[in-house]
């Protein structure tokens, strides 16, 4: 299953400049999305990090990460609607610098769900090598 910008937009409630996915390029719903973030110049925290270095922050690497898992989780059919928050991110490590130009490549595997709860095992690459990664913990919002 793929999915663009629109698409994406009717599962998590992330607009820009906060929509760190363009598209999701495969899926299993409740189990696995893999994601691209191409990266350019023109994005608002390149005003300040940094104005004479471009560098993607890690933490926006993670939320990309975090987007990419939320789309699986609200993807089941139970979770239609609702709102993905973040719980925990465990593990997180940062092997390479993302800058403009770049495609990130994301994945998450939901490795366990139990009620409310998902945790997740996501990596990042840019070209084949990987760039981060973590264990990202998913809390879904009842009240969504």
């Amino acid at each position: 299953m793929i999915l663009n910008s629109n698409q994406i937009q009717e599962i998590i409630p992330h607009r820009y400049p906060f929509l760190l996915v363009d598209k999701i390029v495969d899926l299993e719903p409740g189990k696995m999305a893999k994601g691209i973030k191409c990266v350019t110049a023109n994005e608002m925290q390149f005003l300040g990090h940094f104005p004479q270095k471009h560098v993607m922050p890690g933490v926006l690497i993670i939320e990309a990460l975090a987007q990419t898992g939320a789309v699986a989780l609200l993807m089941e059919e139970n979770n239609k609607g609702k709102i993905a928050l973040f719980g925990g991110i465990k593990n997180a490590k940062f092997k390479a610098q993302v800058v403009p130009g770049d495609v990130l490549e994301l994945k998450c595997e939901i490795v366990s769900s139990k009620g409310a709860v998902g945790i997740g095992n996501a990596e990042a690459y840019v070209d084949g090598k990987l760039v981060c990664s973590a264990q990202l913990i998913f809390a879904i919002d009842k009240d969504s």
